[in-house]
């Protein structure tokens, strides 16, 4: 908020402001050391590799020796990257049975800055470090580097491994429905430190309890062990057939599949088709699903959407089987991929004009007078914004007045139609006293292009009135309200003065009060200070914005539920207002179809999706540049529970607590400065500072925060991970600290 000052401290008043801006200053990208910091020399150089698989890194080291290394990790073409796919190398440093004192993250993409391949200098003690991808979605691409001392101390002898598989047989050896498979290993010198395991065609996981196999045929597992000297056993295997029960399911699965993707005029798939393939059996169950690449392709296991990227005529084929070996009929979709057409990639040019009269020390007197010009010769300019004193970006429509005296700062963009956006450019200024009318004494400071009371929005313009306020800010709509009758009685004053002096109409008079009649300010629930941003109406769930895969459908009882019929990863995000220190209330339930659990979660402090430059996927905006507040109450697969911070700082089950599955949970995210705590039903279940969190290059002219660590502001939206992974949401509500 500008608030005034003397005339004679706004040259101290600009000069805190350039400073606060950080002229002058480096800033780091996540995960890309300082290219001005002059690494030590490392003795030893170990190399991540990431592709198109986002179940494991398509190589990475075992063993290193104590000492300084340089880490390098490559996620490009050349390693197997063919869709952009970006992917992090992250030590834990959250688990205490491994290494700590490596904070490493380091994300990656074959279309970024350094063409995917990125490296660090570090320092690695003697242990275990465990390493994995922050990515959500990545989360089975994990494993463990082992670093020995240097000397290798007096064992030298690899562990004993053994396997055993045990169930019901027939009389031909064979198991009967499943098999579970225990592994062992035995170490008298170190000791054990791990075993791992690799069953078919799959890599290598750790090994943590024995391993179920209920997949119909032959099987071959593969294990191996590790000591605390580094010593590795060698690969053992152990092969074993699995048959279905005796049943009489004669019947085969039933099979689908589905085409997605961006298409042109004629229906071809711009770029990239992605072929969906669903199966189900109500009998003996889904044994095995496969799919072939044209007339002659070879049928190949089906595991995860099929990705076709090559121009022209497509078909691809998909067959299933059942575990009493029904098979179904071969199936198969056409379709055809065109290359995309050539697009404009040219952003708009952005000039700004100052005028107006300027004493001896170069501040406007009484006021500036801010003109934009925007031109762009291809698609043409689509909008142009202003952010003035790092308030939110506004429309820019006719000349800015600023009149108000002291430091200023003025931030300017454009986009075109092709959704080019140039790069915010800064100019700084003064306004000093000449004597003349004062600073306007406003109660608040709201510069939105519109009158907003609560989270309606009137359509009303805010403009600026005869005391030199806005609308807005004489609303007072921030104030704690006793009671909605004395709210009110006070917007009804305030509309009455500016219908009295011309600044509204009688139409503009009518949609202000009752907005404030609809914004539920002074009610019950309401003294608290906290603003429902989604109450269970249309026009409240109407101002969120669906972006990515996915999508949130409002529900009767004023709940919103994830869409169990569009695929993919999404976010649905509030993008009427930015927060800085706040606490944000809702609720939520899981649910998830059959015995599953949910898994989603709450974003927070991330910046403006759209036409973000650092990332072409909205969605992810809020991953790389925000931070994820889980919602998993499943016992295994992510390691990141409820109330965790997604890939900084993780919380168990017996830590979040656990309700039952369709309960509704009452939630509490609530930040103040770097400091985040968020409570689950009332109880305090995680707290976290985010000192060690990377500084992001700011997009789109976002200050990354004066502390260096993430955003000091931003946006909150809730996830959609996937079809599976129904949630729901309602009474959602915040406050500013």
């Amino acid at each position: 908020m500008v608030t005034r000052h003397r005339p004679r401290v706004w040259l101290a008043l600009l000069a805190a402001l350039l400073m606060c801006l950080g002229l002058g200053s480096t800033t780091t990208a996540y995960g890309r050391p300082d290219d001005t910091a002059a690494p030590a020399a490392a003795e030893q150089v170990l190399t991540w590799t990431a592709g198109d698989d986002i179940t494991k890194y398509g190589s990475a080291p075992e063993t290193a020796v104590a000492g300084k290394a340089t880490i390098v990790f490559e996620n490009s073409e050349a390693t197997g990257n063919t869709t952009g796919m970006p992917h992090t190398l992250t030590f834990d440093v959250s688990d205490p049975e491994y290494n700590n004192d490596v904070p490493l993250n380091i994300l990656a993409n074959p279309n970024d800055d350094q063409g995917g391949k990125h490296s660090a200098e570090v320092t690695l003690s003697p242990g275990t470090y465990r390493y994995h991808c922050t990515i959500p979605g990545h989360t089975s691409m994990t494993g463990v580097l082992v670093v020995t001392d240097g000397g290798g101390g007096d064992d030298t002898t690899a562990p004993e491994t053994s396997a055993k598989a045990e169930g019901q047989t027939n009389a031909d050896g064979a198991f009967v429905g499943s098999a579970s498979v225990t592994l062992a290993a035995t170490d008298d010198g170190s000791g054990v430190d791990r075993i791992e395991y690799a069953l078919d065609d799959a890599g290598y996981t750790p090994y943590t309890a024995p391993v179920v196999v209920d997949q119909v045929g032959e099987h071959t597992l593969k294990y191996k062990a590790t000591d605390k000297a580094g010593n590795a056993a060698e690969e053992k295997s152990l092969s074993f057939t699995v048959v279905a029960p005796p049943t009489d399911d004669t019947t085969p699965p039933e099979t689908s599949a589905t085409v997605t993707g961006e298409k042109d005029d004629s229906g071809a798939y711009l770029g990239m088709a992605t072929v969906t393939v669903s199966a189900s059996d109500t009998g003996s169950g889904v044994n095995s699903v496969e799919y072939a690449l044209g007339a002659d392709g070879a049928w190949q296991p089906y595991t995860a959407p099929v990705m076709v990227h090559e121009p022209g005529a497509h078909t691809v084929r998909f067959r299933a089987a059942d575990k009493a070996g029904n098979q179904a009929a071969e199936k198969s979709v056409d379709f055809t991929v065109v290359e995309p057409p050539a697009q404009d990639t040219t952003p708009p040019s952005v000039s700004l004009a100052v005028a107006g009269d300027k004493n001896s020390d170069g501040a406007y007197i009484n006021g500036a007078r801010l003109t934009l010009t925007a031109t762009d010769d291809d698609s043409g300019v689509d909008k142009v914004e202003y952010s003035l004193d790092g308030g939110p970006y506004l429309a820019y429509g006719e000349p800015v007045v600023v009149d108000r005296v002291g430091a200023h700062s003025v931030a300017y963009r454009a986009s075109d139609k092709a959704g080019n956006a140039s790069e915010a450019q800064t100019f700084l200024f003064a306004v000093a006293s000449g004597g003349g009318v004062p600073a306007p004494d406003c109660a608040e400071y709201d510069e939105r292009s519109t009158v907003f009371v609560g989270t309606v929005d009137t359509g009303v313009p805010n403009r600026v009135t005869e005391n030199r306020c806005r609308i807005n800010e004489l609303i007072e709509d921030e104030k704690e309200w006793t009671s909605q009758a004395l709210f009110l009685k006070h917007v009804k004053k305030v509309t009455d003065q500016l219908l009295k002096q011309g600044a509204i109409d009688q139409r503009e008079y009518k949609k202000i009060n009752k907005a404030a009649k609809q914004s539920g300010i002074g009610k019950p629930g309401q003294t608290e200070g906290y603003r429902k941003i989604m109450d269970g109406t249309q026009e409240s769930f109407a101002k969120w914005e669906q972006v990515g895969g996915g999508k949130f459908a409002l529900n009767p009882d004023g709940s919103i539920t994830s869409s169990t019929d569009v695929d993919g990863m999404g976010m649905l995000w509030f993008p009427q207002r930015k927060y800085g220190d706040f606490s944000l209330k809702l609720q939520w339930r899981d649910d998830a179809p059959g015995t599953g659990n949910a898994n989603g979660g709450v974003f927070v402090r991330f910046p403006w999706v759209h036409d973000n430059p650092e990332e072409p996927n909205p969605e992810w905006v809020a991953i790389k540049f925000g931070h994820e507040i889980q919602v998993l109450d499943k016992p295994d697969g992510d390691m990141y529970k409820t109330g965790s911070v997604y890939g900084f700082d993780r919380v168990g089950l017996a830590g979040a607590g656990v309700t039952q599955k369709g309960t509704w949970n009452d939630y509490e995210v609530k930040v103040v400065d770097q400091h985040f705590s968020i409570y689950r039903n009332g109880v305090l279940i995680n707290e976290f500072d985010n000192t060690g969190g990377q500084v992001f290059e700011p997009p789109r002219g976002d200050d990354p925060g004066t502390d260096g660590r993430r955003f000091a502001s931003g946006y909150v939206g809730l996830q959609v991970h996937s079809t599976s992974d129904v949630i729901s949401y309602r009474d959602i509500r915040i406050k500013e600290l």
